[in-house]
């Protein structure tokens, strides 16, 4: 499947969406104003669906390999991921920024943590390794947000890269059906879904359902799959209130606008660049916004509260991604191929065959060689 350019688009919209709506809680704006960006849960959905609909192309790239496809989602997303953690740890011992916003509401008030924890240290643990969100909740209560609030997503996704790295499915469409029926049973068991925070995969198995669908449609392998989806995943939704069934809608509407004129505008160039540090601006938004507040403590009135954090909450983070993603995303990117590519070199040139005559046969074996010995460097520089 040809890469979607338009999704960089929609990234860029989601991630500014999330964004704004984990700043405006905190401003002293009216209630219309509030509910509008109170659906941060929703663009976080449409995330898992984007990432079934991608991760197809992530796990052909290895040929279907478990170890080579994990290590790769490793470097590119544990790098961003422990910069964020280490500075939302450090910042919650910095102090309780919501002492002094006695105006800031209940949403507010989940959003951002008063402090660290009680048992921290397993909270640490369980965000380095990842295990966040498979925690029941009677063993670490809300160990999926305590420290790093957009962390629990990546919890989620982790789970399901390593449910679909060891299943490497051949058909996506039965994949995809077999996902929705996790997840409509799991949300059919409410005494199981109390043990557990919606970071457990059963919880999110729709979604990214609907992206493996997705995928399938657009490949042309399983015209039915999709359809199956979106009706599953609007009637799980329903359960969960009207706008929650708007969710597949929308979806629908962004598959079909990759070949529809009107989806020409997710390829404008600010669109696109935010899509391209859609992940460091997801995962610092939080600390960055905690930053901004500590700042702002002074600050005792609503009105110049709210005229100064705005701005500040949704321009620092930003900046912040983009020196973020230049710093270790790209740059590891760098790294990456230079060692894979020096590696391969040095393997190549201490066998025997680098004396062998200039001949046609010697040259063709050189040439499958290098290919061997740089997929080889490729493979175990990855694990």
């Amino acid at each position: 499947m040809k890469r979607l350019r338009r999704m960089d688009g929609l990234r860029g919209i989601l991630a500014v969406y999330v964004l704004a709506a984990h700043a405006v809680p905190f401003a002293a704006l009216p209630g219309w104003a509030i509910e509008l960006f109170n659906h941060g849960e929703a663009a976080v959905d449409l995330f898992f669906a984007l990432s079934g609909l991608v991760i197809v192309n992530a796990l052909e790239r290895f040929d279907g390999r478990f170890f080579p496809f994990m290590a790769a989602r490793a470097r590119r997303l544990l790098p961003a991921y422990f910069c964020a953690l280490a500075a939302g740890f450090l910042l919650l011992l910095a102090g309780n920024p919501l002492t002094a916003m006695p105006w800031v509401g209940q949403a507010g008030r989940m959003t951002m943590e008063p402090g660290l924890p009680p048992l921290w240290p397993w909270h640490l643990v369980a965000h380095v390794l990842l295990l966040h969100g498979l925690i029941p909740q009677n063993l670490l209560p809300y160990a999926y947000i305590t420290l790093l609030g957009p962390a629990w997503s990546l919890s989620t996704e982790w789970q399901f890269y390593l449910l679909i790295g060891l299943l490497v499915p051949r058909r996506l469409g039965r994949c995809a059906l077999a996902l929705l029926a996790l997840g409509i049973a799991y949300h059919c068991l409410p005494a199981v879904q109390t043990q557990f925070s919606r970071a457990f995969l059963p919880d999110a198995a729709p979604w990214f359902a609907l992206g493996l669908a997705s995928a399938a449609w657009l490949r042309g392998s399983d015209r039915l799959a999709l359809p199956t989806c979106l009706l599953g995943t609007c009637l799980l939704g329903l359960t969960e209130g009207p706008g929650k069934a708007l969710v597949p809608l929308a979806w629908a509407a962004i598959i079909l606008a990759q070949n529809q004129d009107w989806g020409a505008l997710l390829e404008c160039g600010p669109l696109k660049y935010l899509g391209a540090i859609s992940y460091p601006l997801y995962l610092v938004s939080e600390p960055v916004q905690r930053a901004v507040a500590l700042l702002l403590q002074p600050v005792h009135d609503a009105a110049l509260f709210t005229a100064l954090w705005l701005p500040l909450a949704l321009l620092t983070p930003i900046a912040a991604a983009v020196v973020l993603d230049h710093a270790v995303d790209v740059k590891g990117r760098e790294r990456t191929t230079f060692c894979e590519q020096k590696v391969a070199k040095k393997l190549y040139y201490a066998g025997p065959w680098a004396l062998s005559a200039p001949t046609p046969m010697a040259q063709h074996n050189q040439k499958f060689l290098r290919r061997f010995f740089q997929k080889a460097a490729t493979f175990f520089y990855l694990r």
